[in-house]
């Protein structure tokens, strides 16, 4: 496989530095960072992400188990989940596959994640979900490859820095 183009979040001009810039800002939210890299990698699952799908298999949270990385895609059945979790996994479903339903986030849905989550922290989920949705979907039009990002200089510097947050 080989991407269509260069990730035009690289050519296009200060497109990677607002994009983190956001990216940084929507992590300060008080929501578990845990929380937030599955709700990313559910999210790039759904869009078929495979370079987002692939670079969070790497950059998971040190105390992160595999039972729950693995089953993420059926976190409804999976044991391993808190309520808050499901809750952040739910809204991020819903707020990805907005046409699939005729209320795309159903008050249901808004209404069990806001028994979890006060609204700075509801910010940061939907934030978060709209950015991840940001990036698959350029990385899917382009087709981006797994893995590649990951060896380049770019990625391997991301990852470390990743490292040292934890």
């Amino acid at each position: 496989m080989q991407a269509r183009m260069t990730n035009p979040i690289m050519l296009v001009p200060d497109a990677m530095q607002a994009a983190m810039t956001l990216a940084n800002a929507a992590k300060k939210g008080d929501v578990p960072v845990k929380t937030l890299d599955l709700v990313h990698l559910r999210v790039s699952q759904i869009n078929g992400c495979s370079l987002c799908v692939d670079m969070h298999a790497h950059s998971r949270q040190r105390d992160e188990t595999d039972e729950r990385m693995l089953t993420v895609a059926a976190w409804r059945d999976a044991p391993y989940f808190t309520d808050a979790e499901r809750a952040a996994l739910a809204l991020a479903e819903a707020a990805t596959r907005l046409s699939d339903r005729s209320d795309p986030v159903p008050d249901e849905i808004w209404n069990e994640a806001a028994k979890h989550y006060d609204e700075p922290q509801l910010a940061t989920l939907v934030l978060n979900i709209a950015l991840t949705n940001l990036w698959n979907r350029v990385n899917v039009t382009t087709r981006q490859v797994a893995g590649v990002w990951m060896k380049s200089a770019e990625g391997k510097a991301w990852l470390k820095e990743q490292a040292v947050a934890q």
